[in-house]
């Protein structure tokens, strides 16, 4: 389609076009300066206790919810919408979790701040092993099969729930949906809404949050266990 069969904004110089850029670029960094507040309020939620035993079917069987953790400190649980009734069944799961699914990061970046991240749906493993390989998708995806929809208002609508562990207290600490939740899929946004955030010093964080320097922590992805086996073979 040529540009000629709409209205394009005025064709400028490169100089008015640098000007317009900086005008907007002061707008953009306020926008990015609320978003590091919203993140540090966000960091400040009250908690509220997982009182229930939630259990899930998973490639090895049945698991808890503090399995879901493995063994980490925070855990974030996308809930995906692949069941009968559901448009695309059984061939797909619903075209706004699937855009979702394609646009998840390297989990190994989220795990190196502690965190998991799972996919939860209705469907029966069966289908959720032949879905992933055929989109090419490799995070953890369990099958619901109890009230954990319903009580963490994911029943009708996709959504995305966040959680912390102190040993085996499990705690939820925030959760996202509709508009806010098309924007997930990469460390960062993953990271923001956890209670511990991305855990780097420039970051607005109560006292005694784990924070390290940023980029120090940043690695290639095939990386992370060496360097973490390193750094433990140091202490």
């Amino acid at each position: 389609m040529s540009v000629q069969s709409f209205t394009t904004p005025p064709i400028v110089s490169p100089q008015e076009w640098d000007a317009a850029r900086e005008r907007l670029l002061v707008k953009e960094k306020e926008m990015t300066r609320a978003r590091d507040a919203l993140a540090a309020e966000r960091r400040r939620m009250p908690w509220t206790a997982v009182e229930k035993a939630y259990e899930f079917d998973g490639p090895d069987g049945r698991v808890s919810l503090l399995d879901l953790f493995e063994g980490r400190r925070q855990l974030v649980v996308y809930r995906a919408f692949f069941e009968p009734g559901v448009h695309g069944w059984p061939d797909h799961a619903c075209p706004g979790c699937s855009m979702l699914a394609d646009q998840v990061a390297h989990l190994a970046h989220l795990n190196a701040r502690d965190t998991t991240l799972v996919f939860v749906t209705r469907g029966p493993q069966p289908e959720i092993a032949r879905l992933k390989k055929r989109m090419g998708w490799t995070m953890p995806w369990f099958t619901m099969t109890d009230g954990f929809d319903v009580d963490f208002g994911v029943d009708e609508w996709h959504g995305t729930n966040a959680f912390i562990r102190d040993g085996d207290r499990v705690f939820r600490t925030y959760f996202v949906n509709n508009r806010g939740d098309e924007a997930m899929g990469s460390t960062w946004s993953y990271l923001d809404i956890t209670a511990l955030g991305r855990q780097e010093e420039w970051e607005d964080s109560p006292e005694g949050y784990p924070q390290t320097p940023p980029y120090q922590w940043w690695n290639w992805h095939d990386e992370y266990p060496a360097a973490q086996s390193a750094a433990q073979a140091t202490t």
